[in-house]
């Protein structure tokens, strides 16, 4: 081997050496969690219980950045342009999967752009409304929005929140297009609601339970396959009428593309630990939702429920022709 050829490999396994003792060492600093919705609203309480919780196994403190807009595309895209390096990290909800296709000039592909840590939760979906509207039962809230489809209004908390999509859902399963009235997040959505200047919402149970449990709005159903140990007298959708309508806002946590391995996969260990943590389970259950299983909460799990997700709903947004650019 000539001496050249014998430095270059040298400086090679050097290098390799080099960056495996790096990666082992993190994080070596604090990771910035991008929340691509509104502070205090669902998706930002569960990342901010399962950040405080993976802070504690990693030794460094992660910090929630809300970097809301555009459905939650442009939290998406600032960490799809971060440096893979493990310290720029995302936790989305499903519309990581309906951007996709209710965006069609996005910055990123969704499934290509990131690298994957795991599954956190699946949060139940619930049909509500403000607490004087007429209706008793789901059946009969089916029967007086199709009577009174120009004036019933549906909130949501903007084009790609758990809320829009749900909704939208709703009035396909009815077959009724209803006035929508989009938010600038799930905070003054619910706001109009308790209000009454709004008639209705399909929002997550983090973000209704406590107004439910308060009797300050009033639930029709949950979205889940089964009722819910918090809500014990709320039928499920399919009970009350709507066959097959079952959705949960599953939430995961991703890294740009090309992040090492070695650091997903240390994020991903840190997650699972997360999801046993006692407080993040009991408020969880609060929330009305549980932590996602530790076989979930890995890379490959999350990326083929990610891919089976955008598969699912194409043809429904595509059946709604109503996209967000």
């Amino acid at each position: 081997m000539s001496f050249l050829k014998t430095l270059a490999v040298a400086g090679a396994f050097a290098a390799t050496l080099f960056s495996g003792a790096a990666f082992a060492e993190y994080p070596e600093r604090n990771i910035t969690m991008v929340v691509p919705f509104s502070a205090g609203g669902p998706t930002d309480t569960v990342a901010r219980l399962v950040a405080e919780s993976m802070s504690k196994d990693l030794g460094q403190q992660i910090i929630v950045e809300n970097v809301g807009g555009a459905g939650g595309t442009l939290g998406a895209g600032r960490v799809a342009s971060s440096d893979p390096d493990g310290y720029t990290i995302l936790l989305h909800h499903i519309g990581m999967a309906t951007s996709a296709t209710l965006y069609r000039k996005l910055a990123y592909d969704p499934l290509n752009a990131f690298d994957y840590v795991g599954l956190v939760t699946d949060v139940p979906m619930t049909i509500v409304a403000r607490k004087d509207l007429e209706p008793t039962d789901l059946k009969g809230l089916i029967d007086y929005v199709k009577a009174n489809k120009d004036t019933v209004t549906v909130a949501n908390a903007g084009i790609g929140a758990a809320s829009h999509l749900c909704g939208m859902l709703f009035m396909s399963a009815i077959e009724t297009p209803l006035v929508t009235v989009p938010y600038k997040g799930t905070g003054p959505a619910m706001t109009d609601l308790l209000g009454g200047q709004v008639d209705i919402m399909c929002d997550q149970t983090t973000n209704t339970t406590k107004q439910i449990q308060g009797g300050t709005i009033k639930a029709y159903a949950v979205t889940a396959p089964k009722r819910l140990d918090i809500f014990p007298d709320v039928p499920t959708a399919v009970e009350g009428g709507l066959p097959g309508f079952e959705i949960g806002i599953w939430h995961g946590i991703y890294t740009p593309k090309g992040t090492p391995e070695a650091v997903n996969t240390k994020l991903s260990a840190a997650l699972q630990k997360a999801l046993k943590d006692p407080n993040v389970v009991s408020r969880f259950a609060e929330l009305g939702t549980a932590p996602s299983s530790e076989a979930d909460a890995t890379p490959a799990a999350l990326k083929a429920k990610l891919e089976g997700e955008i598969a699912r709903w194409k043809p429904i947004i595509d059946a709604a022709g109503t996209y967000a650019d």
